[in-house]
């Protein structure tokens, strides 16, 4: 699949129902907080731009990942108009994982940079308008959607911010040393329990495992996880909207390990 597919798909996976942008919480606007701004970025080689979203929470307030957990709700990036934009996808830094109550939530506490890589059809300046959709959570969450809008232009200086950002994001499998991630299927009432095996150096403490399938619309169960020496075994549920069977392409899940010291992300599970 070329570079303009894959981030066709993303952004075709990014559009959800807005939500309030005034939403309230016990008192305070979403401005109170959290801000989010458009940081403009640079230009790569080729027809991509370098861009991200900064997201600057109120002290002691977090926001999430793309799989946020059970106690979370995604970052989605949804874009109304873009002038000289083909496509985009975002490059997510190492969350965090939280406990709060019993659950469990991944993602990003104070401060986070995420950069967002756009494929362009001009050379000169492009722009973007749309919304971020973001929960921020204390003691209870507060889901938000904000708007943001601006300029890419043809500018090559890098900014600081977002090459940190890019830097912070989990190693591939073959960056970090990893073996292979290995999959096995069985069938549940209300679709497929799947065990993963995964070769995986230490990560540091707090090791967690995330299963994900690149369908949205697909469930996919908290992973229940071990170590036994320099392998990870884990189990989840993937449940399709109708709950019922059906036919799991193994490369359509992504495995990440998140520890402290960094995270190891596998783009697809073998048989």
């Amino acid at each position: 699949m070329t570079f303009a597919a894959k981030i066709f798909a993303l952004l075709a996976l990014s559009v959800t129902t807005a939500l309030p942008a005034q939403a309230q919480f016990q008192g305070r606007s979403a401005d109170d907080v959290v801000q989010v701004s458009l940081l403009p970025g640079y230009r790569l080689d080729g027809d991509r731009h370098m861009a991200a979203i900064r997201i600057s929470l109120a002290p002691g307030w977090k926001t999430y990942w793309r799989a946020p957990g059970e106690g979370g709700v995604p970052t989605v990036l949804r874009l109304d108009a873009a002038e000289g934009v083909t496509g985009m996808a975002i490059h997510w830094p190492r969350p965090e994982v939280f406990y709060t109550n019993g659950m469990r939530s991944i993602g990003y506490r104070d401060d986070v940079i995420l950069p967002v890589e756009f494929a362009l059809s001009t050379n000169g300046t492009a722009s973007v308008s749309g919304h971020v959709d973001l929960g921020v959570c204390l003691d209870v969450c507060m889901p938000i959607s904000v708007d943001l809008s601006g300029a890419l232009p043809a500018q090559t200086d890098r900014d600081g911010g977002i090459v940190a950002a890019l830097s912070d994001r989990p190693f591939s499998a073959a960056e970090a040393g990893a073996g292979v991630a290995t999959c096995s299927v069985e069938p549940i009432s209300d679709g497929l329990r799947v065990t993963v095996r995964a070769q995986v150096p230490d990560v540091g403490n707090d090791e967690t495992l995330v299963l994900e399938h690149r369908d949205p619309m697909i469930w996919v169960s908290e992973a229940h996880s071990q170590r036994d020496g320099g392998y990870i075994t884990a189990v989840a549920d993937v449940v399709p909207a109708d709950h019922g069977a059906f036919a799991l392409n193994r490369s359509d899940l992504r495995i990440t390990v998140i520890g402290s010291q960094m995270a190891i992300e596998f783009d697809r599970c073998n048989g």
